[in-house]
């Protein structure tokens, strides 16, 4: 871990489990975070359709089943000790092959005392799906533990190759009961004030986008345009990829492999210049300079970010007021600029060039 390495960066959490450990690492690093949940889980510990599916489970006696999260397939199990039914639905998976779709179901089996008889690489139920009709269904009986929402596709294409398939519902995605955090995190977005938006699951992404509303094709165009898509995996990343999004993922597809490929790549997205004799690294929200973090007002980060981007060029007060948040007129940049180099602790980095607008006092490029 890389103390500091994210400071200067806003990333956005959409997570609802194990957030409070994602901020955690987050901030650690230095980071800005902001926290908007953009689905909820909702168990179905006590509806009727999972006891239904339970019961009908036990009394198929499947050859296969096929286990899609950990979270899901600990909630089943719970779900049966409660009812009475826990050793029953034990032994009847026992009796069966258990395909996990990745290795987050597998900690969920083995715990149960259980053990999978093979596992998708990708965690894709697509990898799945393709290995079991490689092997051929027919005949066979076949228990999916659903993962949020039916899956259709899935399912039909199992029955259509002649498997029997009772499909089991632990829990459902929702969207939260109160939107308007996701909605004013899609606002940020798309006004670029986030560099960074982590994913864990693909209902979380449609959600995104769904509560984004009006601001949806301007948060695409935002992540189309430098802001950082991090999806913990390809099942994850599928509805941005499909958008044309850009999207970086880490090798691992787990919560600690995120975060590291987040603290990795964002560093390298920020300008580094040689400015009078400093090193100055202009991020999101702050300014570095030889390594110490200076965080600015967001006129102030205007005024240098749009001054970095022509490093050493002159660049006019109409051109700034342009870029400040609100707009303004060219005494706003002088009260702006005066600003941002009482932060950056001296007047050396910014030179003023008499009536034509202000530039970076630029040496080489670092």
């Amino acid at each position: 871990m890389t103390e500091g390495a994210l400071s200067g960066f806003t990333v956005a959490v959409t997570a609802e489990r194990r957030r409070s450990e994602m901020t955690a690492l987050l901030e650690r690093r230095g980071a800005r975070v902001v926290s908007a949940p953009a689905i909820t889980i909702v168990p179905l510990i006590d509806d009727d359709a999972l006891r239904a599916s339970t019961e009908a489970c036990i009394g198929l006696e499947p050859h296969l089943v096929i286990a899609t999260t950990g979270f899901g397939f600990r909630g089943w199990l719970e779900a049966a000790e409660g009812w009475g039914l826990g050793d029953t639905l034990r032994a009847s998976l026992n009796g069966a092959k258990i395909i996990a779709r990745g290795p987050k179901p597998c900690g969920a089996i083995r715990a149960a005392g259980l053990t999978e008889d093979w596992a998708a690489k990708t965690e894709g139920s697509e990898e799945v799906l393709e290995r079991l009709l490689h092997d051929g269904v027919s005949g066979q009986r076949i228990v999916v533990q659903e993962h949020g929402e039916p899956q259709v596709e899935f399912v039909n294409a199992l029955r259509a190759a002649g498997a029997a398939v009772v499909e089991v519902p632990v829990y459902r995605w929702a969207l939260p009961p109160d939107v308007a955090p996701v909605r004013r995190l899609t606002e940020q977005v798309a006004a670029g004030q986030i560099d960074a938006v982590t994913f864990t699951s693909a209902p979380a992404v449609k959600a995104f986008l769904q509560i984004a509303g009006d601001t949806h094709a301007d948060v695409l165009a935002a992540f189309r345009a430098g802001t950082l898509a991090a999806c913990v995996g390809p099942v994850t990343a599928a509805p941005l990829v499909e958008r044309d999004v850009p999207v970086v993922m880490p090798e691992r597809f787990r919560l600690g492999a995120l975060i590291k490929t987040v603290t990795d790549e964002l560093p390298k997205r920020a300008v580094r210049l040689r400015v009078a004799g400093s090193v100055l690294e202009v991020r999101g929200h702050a300014a570095l300079i030889d390594g110490v973090t200076h965080t600015l007002a967001p006129a102030a980060m205007a005024i240098l970010a749009s001054l970095a981007r022509r490093p050493g060029a002159v660049v006019s007060k109409d051109q700034l007021a342009a870029a400040l948040p609100r707009g303004n007129d060219g005494h706003a940049v002088d009260v702006a600029v005066a600003r941002l180099r009482a932060a950056l602790g001296s007047g050396k980095h910014i030179e003023t060039v008499i009536k034509r607008g202000y530039r970076l006092r630029l040496d080489e490029a670092a």
